[in-house]
């Protein structure tokens, strides 16, 4: 599992550059991404929904300008990262620890982590706080990274492992961050780990469908009634 206090160095060292930073490494991909999420949350018409590790806000202010009468909340346990998402304009932010959350029992009607639960230093007991926080019935929506099968499964590794630390530390000149990243993505679960992880954490209906050959996979699960 990660560091957590690893993690949050490396996030308050690269807070700054962050978001320009993921739209080179991901060649503008993780616009659509968040697209493809906000348009699966948008079709349930949520009143209120927490973005767990928000960071600097990128998920939260999509959602917000598509889906206008939706309250988000945006946490995160990163003070650096989450006041650039305030900065850009996320109206409601909380600097808070995923593994204890500071919110009341069924909450949120939809709760979000982007690119996030793979830095939590507890995979389990994250996924049981999120579906706390969840109303019966409530949706979970998890973005992130995963390994391409077939062809594109090598030249993916080498790219993630030797050209992407080495252009990040170009960009924001903390490329042991980005050497983290890697290690990251190879050790998180995905796919069908992923699916029995959200089975074993209590929640149902639970698909995984991968996005740009696999390069990173949208998780949707339901908290039973």
């Amino acid at each position: 599992m990660p560091d957590p206090t690893y993690v949050r160095s490396a996030f308050a060292r690269i807070a700054d550059r962050y978001v320009m930073t993921n739209h080179v490494l991901s060649m503008g991909m993780d616009i659509w991404w968040r697209h493809v999420v906000t348009r699966r949350i948008k079709a349930l018409s949520p009143g209120k929904l927490l973005d767990v590790a928000s960071g600097t806000g990128d998920l939260a202010l999509k959602i917000q300008d598509e889906i206008p009468d939706c309250a988000v909340t945006a946490t995160d346990f990163c003070a650096e990262m989450l006041e650039h998402a305030t900065f850009r304009g996320v109206r409601t932010t909380l600097v808070a620890d995923a593994l204890d959350l500071p919110f009341q029992d069924h909450e949120f009607d939809v709760a979000t982590v982007a690119f996030g639960l793979r830095n939590m230093g507890d995979y389990e007991l994250a996924l049981k706080e999120m579906r706390r926080v969840l109303r019966p019935g409530g949706h979970l929506f998890i973005l992130d990274f995963s390994i391409p099968n077939g062809v594109l499964r090598t030249p993916y590794r080498l790219y993630l492992h030797k050209v992407l630390p080495k252009l990040a530390g170009i960009l924001t000149r903390e490329r042991d961050a980005y050497e983290y990243l890697g290690g990251s993505i190879e050790q998180f679960p995905s796919g069908a780990d992923m699916i029995s992880l959200l089975n074993r954490t209590g929640f149902i209906e639970n698909t995984a469908d991968p996005l740009t050959f696999g390069v990173v996979s949208v998780y949707e699960a339901v908290k039973s009634e």
